[in-house]
């Protein structure tokens, strides 16, 4: 389940690109389908240990190369990389979890070459509310390690042209996740077992692996108005190296 769109990206076989928070390495394996040499960074080792290990799998499949995947711990407020190490940067679903959103936004655009662009998605505004309203268990300062702001796409673009980026195309994903975690918070977020949240969810799981037309034509229909997450897309100034 992608939520940046490579082609939007820029994304080119050969490009760097660095998978800020990449979780269990979505982002970061499909880059890696595309020919980009990835480098997946997590604070959660063992996020990390189950990207080595999958990307170990694919490897043996024949589906990726070893070496366009490798993984490191590190913190978004001090990256362990040199000043324009890449091409390309996802950073998904991160910002929200930063309280210095405007610290982490300036040390990616240090590790962005010049010409290079990023892609950064947070929860969206509408349905993230809700899910505030909703439950405290979903955020801050009620969860340790919950969101601590809710983004208005010009809120989200102005930190990012603050950090000295130029904020350029956006858009909205994943409509159907908004009813699941409004269903989550209100019969409880670590309530897996509701009658109702294993049905969504099971959906949710369908959609993924079926791709069935019906599903994809909601999503794109519902998309712009109950996406889950906002995409932004900047592009750091300066002459692109050939």
């Amino acid at each position: 389940m992608l939520t940046a769109r490579y082609d939007v990206l820029g994304l080119r076989p050969g490009d760097r690109i660095l998978d800020l928070g990449c979780g269990g390495g979505r982002h970061a394996f499909e880059a890696a389908r595309r020919g980009a040499v990835v480098t997946a960074v997590d604070l959660d080792l063992g996020e990390l240990k189950d990207v080595r290990g999958l990307t170990a799998e694919m490897v043996a499949a024949g589906e990726i190369p070893v070496e366009r995947i490798g993984t490191a711990n590190g913190d978004a407020l001090r990256l362990p990389f040199p000043d324009g190490t890449f091409d390309r940067i996802i950073a998904s679903e991160v910002m929200e979890h930063i309280p210095d959103d405007a610290g982490a936004a300036a040390e990616l655009t240090r590790v962005l070459r010049p010409g290079g662009t990023i892609a950064v998605t947070v929860p969206a505004w509408f349905p993230e509310k809700v899910c505030w309203a909703l439950s405290d268990e979903y955020h801050a300062p009620f969860v340790e390690g919950g969101h601590v702001r809710i983004y208005t796409e010009t809120g989200l673009r102005s930190v990012l042209r603050t950090a000295g980026l130029r904020p350029g195309a956006a858009h909205r994903a994943h409509a159907l996740h908004s009813p699941y975690w409004w269903l989550k918070c209100a019969v409880g977020v670590r309530n897996d077992e509701h009658p109702l949240v294993k049905a969504w969810h099971k959906l949710l799981v369908w959609d993924i692996v079926k791709r069935p037309t019906a599903i994809q034509v909601a999503e794109k229909v519902l998309s712009p108005v109950l996406g889950k997450s906002l995409i932004v897309y900047a592009t750091k100034p300066g002459m692109a190296h050939q």
